[in-house]
C-alpha cells in the first residue's frame, strides 16, 4: 500500500467518525430539548421521557431541524415563541456536542 492509500483510509475513517458523532449529538440534543419542552408542558417522570422520545423520533421525518422545530412549535403554542424554541435548540446543540465529546 502507498501513503496515499493510507491517507485516504484515514480521511474515510475520520468522515465516518464525524458523521456518527454528529448523529449522536443531534439525537442527544433532541432528547434534551424534549425534556425541556416536557417541563414546560408540566410532564414529569415517564411521561416526560416518553414525550422526549417523540421529539427524537420527529427528527427522522426530514433532514435538518425544521421537523423538530415544527413539532415543538405546535406542542408549545402559547407557551414558547419561535425565538425561545430556536435559541434553546441552539443552546442544547452545544451542550449535547460537549457531552458526546466528553464521553469519548
Amino acid at each position: 500500500m502507498t501513503t496515499f492509500d493510507d491517507r485516504e483510509r484515514s480521511y474515510e475513517a475520520k468522515f465516518a467518525h464525524d458523521a456518527e458523532m454528529n448523529f449522536k449529538a443531534e439525537a442527544r440534543r433532541n432528547r434534551l430539548i424534549g425534556e425541556w419542552a416536557a417541563g414546560l408542558l408540566g410532564k414529569s417522570g415517564d411521561e416526560a421521557k416518553t414525550y422526549a422520545l417523540t421529539i427524537v423520533t420527529s427528527d427522522f421525518n426530514e433532514p435538518g431541524d425544521e421537523d423538530v422545530y415544527r413539532k415543538l412549535a405546535a406542542d408549545l403554542s402559547g407557551i414558547a415563541d419561535e425565538t425561545t424554541i430556536r435559541t434553546k435548540m441552539a443552546e442544547l446543540r452545544v451542550t449535547a456536542r460537549g457531552q458526546i465529546l466528553n464521553e469519548t
